[in-house]
């Protein structure tokens, strides 16, 4: 009874909107792209530096 269940429904879009939408343009998915490699090399470079950190602190 305690049990949540998770609602896949949250973000339904009808098929006739997505249908009908224009596509992408490629200026608008080349900035979402950019956006998502410079969003993943921040996440890299942060774990880089916490491991780094942490060699630092195991080698005292």
């Amino acid at each position: 009874m305690g049990r949540l269940i998770k609602n896949n429904y949250t973000n339904i879009a009808l098929l006739k909107d997505l249908m009908t939408t224009p596509p992408m343009t490629a200026k608008q998915h080349a900035e979402i792209m950019r956006k998502r490699i410079a969003h993943r090399r921040m996440l890299e470079e942060a774990k880089e530096l916490k491991t780094a950190s942490e060699d630092v602190f195991e080698g005292q």
